[in-house]
């Protein structure tokens, strides 16, 4: 087991951290996407989904709950989710800086996570269909395919998606 498996890596993120998630959010996206969406495509979702204004509605308007994935003292990564009905969770986001993405944080996180949605039924998530890397960290947490979509997100871009689906065994 990991040695820092006992360690809390989640912290409950506010409006004093937009700023940090935007910046988190810029990179990694920058680090990770190129090689799965277009740079044109990338500066639009950003935009539209990863700005401080549309972070800061987010979390005012209590649509999604945003956890600092943290190291050390660090922000290293975020996840966001919300409760879509009683017990049935969405992931919508879960991203780590590069250097952290193969020390099991991700997967420490995400142990960590479950128990503070209160024993949840299920999580679902979409994850881009040609992002192996993020299906098989998904596959190897527990969760399973559940159908494929394709979401139209605005100025011709689509989300050619997985709907991922994670069954608490309890």
């Amino acid at each position: 087991m990991n040695s820092s498996a006992g360690k809390q890596f989640l912290e409950l993120a506010g409006i004093n951290d937009i700023s940090t998630l935007a910046s988190l959010a810029e990179r990694i996206w920058w680090e990770y996407y190129p090689a799965i969406i277009t740079d044109e495509q990338i500066r639009y979702m950003l935009k539209k989904m990863y700005s401080e204004e549309v972070l800061q509605e987010q979390i005012s308007g209590s649509k999604q709950i945003f956890y600092l994935i943290k190291s050390e003292k660090d922000a290293v990564g975020f996840i966001a989710v919300s409760e879509t009905d009683s017990g049935n969770w969405m992931l919508h986001k879960f991203y780590l800086l590069k250097e952290n993405r193969t020390r099991g944080l991700g997967s420490i996180a995400f142990q960590q996570l479950v128990p503070l949605l209160n024993n949840p039924k299920t999580i679902r998530l979409t994850v881009n269909r040609m992002n192996f890397k993020s299906v098989n960290f998904y596959f190897k947490n527990g969760f399973i395919i559940e159908k494929v979509a394709d979401f139209d997100i605005g100025n011709g871009f689509f989300m050619n998606d997985f709907v991922m689906i994670w069954e608490n065994p309890n």
